[in-house]
């Protein structure tokens, strides 16, 4: 059983590697990440053109958040906060959900970002984002990932993130 499992294995980790093949998804100007969650990418963008594209991993309640702890990405555009260390993540980097106008149509609930891998399961890699498990967050798989994405940030000022 186990020489079975092997190959879906190793093509797992080859599928959530590193880098994805870039699609074009950087209509605006400005620098800003756009995540698309259909396809589980993270590009970065700027000047109307990606930089680095990463695989990711989403809410595990899937997208749409409206209420505190219901497991799911928020959806729409958030202003970044700047990169902080995390016990938890090793780099945080804050989304400002929920924003004023969907506070008013009653959506609840803080702490998203885009950050790394959980300290205790670093060491499985890109197989990290084999499955969608943060708690409405977008998680990559690598702190050399995370840590690529905080340096662009602060190199080009980036202060938008577009999740749709």
């Amino acid at each position: 059983m186990r020489c079975r499992l092997l190959p879906l294995v190793l093509l797992t980790a080859m599928s959530c590697g590193r880098k994805v093949e870039a699609a074009g998804v950087c209509a605006a100007t400005d620098s800003r990440i756009v995540v698309e969650t259909a396809k589980h990418r993270l590009a970065l963008c700027s000047g109307g053109q990606e930089s680095a594209v990463f695989g990711i991993r989403l809410g595990r309640g899937g997208v749409g958040k409206r209420v505190e702890g219901d497991g799911k990405t928020p959806l729409g555009t958030y202003p970044l906060g700047a990169p902080r260390p995390s016990k938890r993540f090793g780099t945080f980097i804050p989304i400002g959900y929920p924003t004023a106008e969907q506070r008013n149509q009653g959506f609840t609930g803080g702490d998203v970002g885009v950050h790394g891998p959980l300290r205790w399961v670093r060491w499985l890699g890109s197989l990290v984002n084999t499955f969608d498990s943060s708690d409405g967050c977008v998680g990559v798989a690598t702190d050399e990932e995370i840590n690529e994405i905080a340096a662009w940030i602060a190199k080009v000022h980036a202060q938008t993130i577009e999740i749709r």
